[in-house]
């Protein structure tokens, strides 16, 4: 793999204090699912927004998520992940056919080097440096995707929306100018949203944390995403992975300019 540069030292960043809590998705039955809308007041609504599994959503839940605007959706797993399970609602295709729908994934699991640091899936801040280190053209892909994608809101979205999730929506973020502390507070809804699901599940995916549990492991997980951001050149990164002044400009025109795309 060429060697891509991942931090800069001439980048300073500072860290305002995150701006209000963007709304959450309501479309039935979508999980950890909010527009970014509204961070640091800089990101526009409608323009991006994160959730888990697609799968969850009902066919209610695909057309209220066209009625608002969503044209687009990129989902991170691996294709090995996709496909309903016997307790996701039955939907017909009709009501996603009408969806860009674009499988980018952003790890090779036959990487077993990266799969035993973290497998079996990405789950922690810990190891977003290496990720990015090892893929920087899947993540060039992704955010290409954002840029390239037709007028209309962009879903992005993983198995439980959080952690390959968190780690593009922190990549785009940074690449738009926001902020490590308000990314931080984002991630920390997703992992704080999750772990409530897990709490009502009998027999859920991963262990639940109790309170204190939760909030040792945000003040870690909070810590290691911002010292990662404050370091990190994502303009650098993703122009070296392969995107273009223009393509940049326009994944920051898309993300935080007012009357994009007029």
């Amino acid at each position: 793999m060429d060697a891509v540069p991942l931090f800069g030292n001439d980048l300073t960043v500072d860290a305002p204090a995150p701006g209000p809590a963007a709304p959450d998705a309501p479309w039935e039955g979508a999980v950890n699912a909010r527009d970014l809308g509204g961070i640091e007041g800089s990101i526009q609504p409608g323009r991006l927004y994160r959730m888990g599994r697609s799968e969850w959503l009902t066919e209610a839940g695909w057309r209220q998520a066209w009625e608002q605007g969503v044209r687009t959706v990129v989902d991170l797993r691996h294709p090995s992940e996709l496909g309903r399970r016997g307790t996701d609602p039955l939907v017909h295709p009709r009501a996603v056919d009408r969806f860009v729908l674009l499988n980018l994934p952003t790890e090779d699991p036959s990487d077993e080097e990266f799969m035993a640091l973290c497998g079996p899936y990405l789950s922690s801040p810990e190891h977003y440096g290496e990720n990015l280190r090892r893929w920087p053209e899947k993540f060039a892909r992704v955010a290409r995707a954002f840029v390239t994608a037709p007028a209309g809101g962009v879903v992005i979205h993983c198995a439980a929306g959080r952690d390959r999730t968190g780690l593009v929506v922190a990549l785009l973020l940074s690449a738009a100018g926001i902020g490590p502390a308000a990314t931080s507070a984002d991630y920390a809804r997703a992992v704080t949203a999750m772990n409530e699901r897990y709490r009502g599940q009998e027999t859920p995916r991963e262990t639940p944390r109790t309170e204190d549990e939760l909030a040792v492991w945000l003040t870690r997980a909070g810590r290691q995403l911002e010292d990662l951001l404050s370091s990190f050149d994502a303009v650098r990164y993703l122009r070296d992975a392969g995107l273009t002044a223009t393509e940049l400009a326009a994944l920051k025109a898309r993300l935080t300019h007012p009357s994009w795309p007029g």
